[in-house]
């Protein structure tokens, strides 16, 4: 017996269940597939777990600037075990927490894998379902290098697996991910070696925030090696792990290999060649402004159609697509320009609207101005270690209107999001400059530029 539904959501991550809540909200009977841990990668393998890794990287270096201010401070060691132990129990926490909201939404579970089938059904385990609207938001998983030996090494959801501290670890790749394993694994005492394709860190970011990064991670100890190609991977007599790179280079004595070249949509196996679901040549679900894929009462959103991989757009996403389907709100979708991320690095970064080489090629380079400064946050005025601070802002037009706002320094991962509501409202260089500082502070700098 088939079951139907006003609105069937595939994928329990924060798009799904934003979008599957907020139709039920509006009296849709919804319900909702997953075959793994409710919250998807963000809850369990991605946001929440690596910025109490963060977290924990920041107490350290604190405890190490401790005696720079006075404090008589002792570092005895770092219990891994025990903090994965309380990482682990709050991440469950908050399964259960979102177990509780699609009760209280009214939104019907199913566990298990969806598979699409025939005349529009979907099959999970033994059942059969059917909805007027369809949604897919399955997400994605970490990329594996197709090399001998890749097995060997673990991927960003293996990271939160690790029972024990790696004391040595191969990060390779060069996007936020890398750069975010590496800065926390390097801060809690793990020697670090990156593994870099190109040349330069965060290439889809303004080039500034890499350039100042990958320099900052050097001095701070973190070896980089760059345009090194891999090879293979094996495990040496004693247990360790080696890696050849390029055509005679190797590295070895590691305890671990964290793959972090990019990621992959969770879409091999659902069967979307059955219904015809158009997918592009990476297996990404295409959608236009609205979400819709080539079928119509199908959508898609969050990671699994390959537009800009954050938990708050496809929260934001998904719950325009249930206002503009179930709420009577005909035009609402969401508006993908200008919207803000942080990478959890060390300094971490903030970042909002165009980089210099986008806007370069939009405008003109005759058409941009750049407003940019350099300093050491006041923190570090007592400490022996220093670590940069950089602002920089875009504009363009003769009213210097701002389209880029850049940061990587101390804070930077809170300060942006005021930042981000200043640009979407579009605001000038002559806003920021009529805007009051706070003093002493690092926001200051990006209302004081000159």
């Amino acid at each position: 017996m088939t079951e139907r539904y006003d609105f069937l959501v595939i994928g329990g991550g924060s798009g799904g269940i934003a979008a599957a809540r907020r139709a039920a909200e509006y009296g849709a009977r919804t319900a909702i597939i997953e075959g793994g841990r409710l919250g998807g990668t963000c809850v369990n393998v991605g946001c929440v777990p690596k910025k109490i890794m963060w977290n924990t990287a920041h107490v350290a270096e604190v405890l190490k600037h401790a005696g720079d201010y006075g404090f008589s401070v002792e570092r005895s060691g770092f219990d891994w075990p025990a903090l994965k132990s309380a990482r682990d129990t709050y991440v469950q926490r908050l399964n259960d927490i979102y177990q509780r909201n699609l009760d209280h939404s009214g939104v019907t579970l199913f566990q298990g894998w969806a598979i699409l089938g025939k005349a529009r059904t979907v099959t999970v385990g033994d059942q059969q379902l059917q909805a007027d609207q369809v949604l897919i938001a399955t997400g994605g998983r970490p990329s594996v290098p197709e090399i001998p030996g890749a097995d060997l090494g673990l991927t960003s959801d293996g990271f939160f697996e690790l029972e024990r501290q790696p004391e040595s670890a191969l990060v390779v790749g060069a996007g936020y991910i890398a750069t975010e394993l590496a800065g926390v694994l390097h801060s809690l005492g793990t020697r670090v070696t990156m593994l870099l394709r190109k040349d330069r860190l965060l290439r889809e970011f303004d080039a500034t925030l890499g350039e100042t990064l990958i320099d900052r991670m050097r001095e701070s100890g973190i070896r980089i090696l760059t345009r090194a190609r891999l090879q293979r991977v094996c495990r040496k007599d004693n247990g360790q792990l080696a890696v050849d790179y390029d055509t005679k280079k190797t590295l070895g004595d590691l305890d671990s290999i964290l793959w972090a070249i990019g990621r992959e949509p969770e879409t091999a196996g659902l069967g979307v060649e059955t219904w015809g679901v158009k997918v592009d040549t990476s297996g990404f679900i295409p959608t236009d402004h609205l979400q819709c894929t080539n079928l119509k009462g199908v959508y898609a959103v969050g990671d699994v159609t390959g537009r800009q991989a954050l938990t708050p757009v496809a929260i934001a996403a998904g719950r325009r697509l249930a206002d503009r389907l179930f709420g009577g709100q005909p035009g609402a979708c969401l508006d993908y320009t200008d919207v803000p991320s942080v990478i959890f690095s060390h300094p971490p970064i903030g970042t909002v609207g165009l980089s210099e080489q986008q806007a370069i090629e939009l405008y003109g380079e005759d058409n941009i101005k750049v407003y940019q400064s350099r300093f050491t946050n006041m923190y570090y005025a007592v400490t022996r270690e220093k670590s940069p601070t950089v602002v920089k802002l875009i504009v363009t037009g003769h009213e210097e209107k701002i389209v880029g706002c850049h940061m990587i320094g101390d804070a930077a991962d809170e300060i942006i999001q005021g930042f981000a509501v200043a640009l979407k409202m579009g605001a000038t260089k002559a806003d920021f400059d009529n805007t009051v500082a706070i003093h002493p502070t690092a926001a200051e700098e990006l209302v004081t530029l000159r």
